[in-house]
Formats: C-alpha cells, structure tokens, sequence
C-alpha cells in the first residue's frame, strides 16, 4: 500500500446536471444536484483512497462547510491548518458530453491568512509518506510540505493546473510536475525551473512527458464520458500512486490514463464507489 500525502485545495461542489448550459439571463431546470467535498487536493486524495492506499490530506477546513466536507472526505485522513476555507464551488455538467462549467472562488479568500500559519504542515505527516502531492493552492502550505519533502527525501508531484506565485519558489523542490494543456510555461520552461520530469495533458489528446531528452506520449482512453468535473483531479491521485511505486514514466502516466476514464465515465454520485469497484475488478 502506498501512502500519498495531497497538500492544498479544498472545496464543497455544488454539482447540477443540465440538458444546456443556460444563456445569458435564462433559468433552466437540472436534471439533478449533488452536493460533495471537490477541489485538486481533496479529489486526488479521494482517488488514492478509493484506489485502496493510504491518503492524507492536509488542507484548510473551517467553519459549518469544513465539518461538511470532513465528513464526507472518510477514508481519507484529514488534517485542517485552519486559515479559512473550504471555498464554494458551482458546477453544472452538461448530459449529453460531460462538459462542465465552474465556477469558484478557489483559494483567493485563503492566501493571506494561509501565509500566517507559523508550522502548516507536520514533519511527520511528510517522513510518512511515500510521495507529497501539491497543488499549489494555499502557497505557504505548498511550500512548506514541499521543502519538508525535499529534507526527507520524499518525492513530490506538482498539479500544475495554471501559473501561481509560489512556484516561482516551489517549482526547484519538485521532481514531477503534471502540467494541463493551459499551463503557462512550456516543457523546456519548467524543465530550467530544476524539474526533472514534465508531463503535460491534453484533454482527450495522447499525455505527453519529458525527462533528461527522453520524450514519451501515451494515449487516453476512448470512453463514453458522463462528467468531466474533477477527472485532471483524479488523473493526479493516480499519477502520485503510481510515482509512489516507482512505475517507470510510461506505466505510470497509462495508468493514471486509465483510472481518470473511469472517472469520466461517472458522475459525481458514484464515480468514488465505481472508482473501487474498478480497482477490485482488476
């Protein structure tokens, strides 16, 4: 059993199935809502845990929504720094391909108090672990969980969604960083930044990395998708299991391929239990 620790970002996902995303000005009727713990950190360690490994979550959980997602996020092991937070997110998926639409407010509200907190992250919590996941959200904890790693020899993973000031800082203590296709540096960028290895996605686009001049590229699985929301999430769970037990690049990033399909092929009701039962079947 691998043990991920995931640092950052927690939201509650208010999630709506709709025929049509709405026009300007228009109300429309959903086909359905639910209501769970989302954002990078938390979604990755979702995965981890419904993957049968050991994830802990270190993230800003206050107030009525913290004790919501808290909650909801059992198997994983929450530790909460306080500082805010979780921030609310509003999803509508679209029936007939999956697509979402966001919108949140992120970490914004969370930054300023989050650079207050005197030890965010517990020293133990990292020499435990097999692999630190960052999402580099909630900076100061990123950093700190990060450069504890690097004093411990513990690998990390960056989920490098978008371009963020901390990684001006964070980017020299990782060893994989996991970028999307809308992040803003490229492969050689990131590669001068002291990353030894650079994957990159590209939505349902073969996964491409990079490492010492080697380059790679696997392809993402052809699925019926249902809900897209979270699946770059999931993907990065996967991916920090797999570095956790030294798969080689291309098993690794296949992997995570494989395991972000079946979350696309779910939707927010079932894609943690469909996500074990997938396991199990294998």
């Amino acid at each position: 059993m691998a043990s991920v620790l995931c640092v950052g970002l927690t939201t509650v996902d208010v999630s709506q199935r709709v025929t049509e995303f709405p026009l300007p000005g228009e109300k429309v009727q959903s086909l359905g809502v639910h209501l769970a713990p989302g954002g990078p950190a938390a979604n990755a360690a979702r995965a981890v845990a419904a993957l049968g490994h050991r994830a802990v979550l270190v993230t800003a959980l206050d107030g009525e929504l913290g004790g919501f997602a808290r909650d909801r996020l059992h198997p994983v092991e929450v530790h909460s720094v306080g500082a805010g937070g979780p921030a609310l997110s509003m999803v509508a998926v679209r029936e007939r391909d999956g697509e979402r639409t966001v919108i949140s407010r992120n970490a914004v509200e969370f930054e300023v108090a989050g650079s207050n907190i005197t030890n965010p992250v517990d020293p133990a919590l990292v020499e435990a672990a097999d692999v630190v996941l960052v999402d580099g959200h909630l900076g100061p904890l990123a950093l700190a969980a990060a450069r504890e790693a690097r004093r411990a020899g513990v690998p990390v993973v960056l989920d490098a969604g978008s371009w963020k000031p901390v990684l001006d800082d964070l980017l020299p203590l990782v060893d994989v960083a996991a970028c999307s296709a809308a992040f803003e540096l490229s492969e050689s960028e990131v590669h001068a930044r002291g990353v030894p290895l650079v994957i990159r996605t590209h939505g349902p686009h073969p996964v491409t990395w990079s490492r010492g001049g080697v380059t790679g590229a696997q392809p993402v699985p052809v699925v019926e998708v249902r809900d897209t929301n979270g699946a770059g999430d999931v993907w990065h769970g996967a991916l920090a299991v797999a570095v956790a037990r030294g798969a080689a690049v291309d098993d690794a990033v296949r992997w995570a391929n494989e395991v972000a399909a079946v979350r696309v092929r779910h939707t927010a009701w079932d894609w943690v239990e469909e996500l074990g039962r997938w396991r199990d079947s294998g």
